[in-house]
């Protein structure tokens, strides 16, 4: 099988988007060869059978500019490819879908979002089958929607030999961002360190321009309220160091709005951090103890509940069993298998 993957940012370091560096790595051992179609690229190692091609975003390049970049990588590479894998950018298939449909080359899209439009529809309709991890996605209710594995590599997502979990502590990775509700997570931590629990909060992200005055915002709260004491503010780090994050706190809280599958919950449960979340779409997959409202009371509540140490050795272990259904091997061999 000869592949073309289409992706946002290949660069094994960026923070939020370094993981798919490894997909392609894993995937290439499965495959003859990939030809990666990235809107942006960075620091990246990859094999010999993969070939990565930028629209130019790294170099500052205009929109048009994409939009000539990638014709032009469509008829440079053509007929070096037989299959097409586009993950979480919708608007390639839009361009080039008429084309592969004409050509007879068989279009899968990854999208995994609770909102969908109009778009997204006719980018449904030009693919073969459209992935999600999701049940709750804006894709999943489609007939060719097929629910994948978050796909987490557990060797390098796992609890790190040495490291020292601090008591009573909590972290958030992933950029800061209202979709992530962070000012809940600050103002459940108010509500318990005001009934004198000893609890830390760690927010470990970088942060978008147009989310400038959000975080702003949630970092004057913090300081208004005297918990920076309690509450740390770090940089996104890159993938290989995030493991550090997770085997050093007990708890990893996601407040993501229901209909996405963040797979930061399965890292930190990998790395035998407790994962809290408020999406109700994982129901069924991590233990009711582990899903809370999006309502700071009711998030402090369930803090404080998974912080008893006989409650929190439970459910490390009834989370190892979800942690194997969403590894990277779990991943890729159902997605050759869905593909081939």
């Amino acid at each position: 099988m000869r592949l073309l993957v289409i992706t946002q940012k290949i660069d094994k370091n960026d923070t939020v988007l370094g993981f798919f560096h490894g997909w392609v790595i894993e995937l290439s051992k499965k495959v003859e060869s990939i030809e990666v179609i990235c809107l942006e690229k960075g620091v990246y190692e990859l094999p010999g059978n993969v070939t990565v091609y930028s629209l130019g975003k790294e170099d500052g390049a205009s929109k048009i500019k994409y939009v000539y970049n990638f014709y032009k990588y469509l008829n440079l590479i053509s007929g070096s490819y037989d299959k097409v894998f586009v993950h979480m950018n919708q608007e390639y298939i839009l361009l080039a879908g008429l084309y592969w449909k004409i050509k007879n080359i068989p279009v899968y899209l990854w999208r995994n979002h609770p909102v969908g439009g109009v778009f997204t529809k006719i980018s449904i309709w030009f693919s073969n089958k459209v992935f999600c991890t999701s049940s709750q996605s804006f894709t999943a209710k489609y007939k060719k929607a097929v629910v994948m594995p978050a796909g987490i590599d557990t060797n390098v997502f796992k609890v790190l030999s040495g490291a020292v979990r601090k008591k009573y502590s909590i972290c958030m990775v992933g950029r800061i961002a209202p979709i992530k509700h962070n000012d809940l997570a600050i103002y459940a931590i108010k509500d318990l360190v005001a009934s004198g629990a000893q609890v830390t909060l760690t927010i470990v992200g970088s942060f978008l321009e147009r989310d400038k005055n959000y975080v702003e915002f949630v970092k004057k709260y913090v300081e208004e309220n005297s918990l920076s004491p309690r509450v740390y503010f770090l940089d996104g780090v890159e993938p290989s160091k995030i493991s550090e994050i997770y085997s050093s706190h007990e708890i990893c809280l996601n407040l993501t709005d229901s209909g996405s599958f963040d797979k930061t919950i399965v890292e930190a449960a990998a790395c035998g951090a407790i994962p809290l979340v408020s999406n109700v779409s994982l129901k069924g997959l991590i233990p009711e103890e582990c899903i809370t409202e999006p309502d700071s009371n009711r998030i402090a509540q369930s803090i404080n509940d998974l912080l008893q140490p006989h409650k929190r050795i439970e459910i490390q272990k009834e989370l190892e069993g979800f942690v194997k259904t969403q590894s990277l091997e779990a991943l890729l061999s159902k997605l050759i298998n869905e593909i081939s």
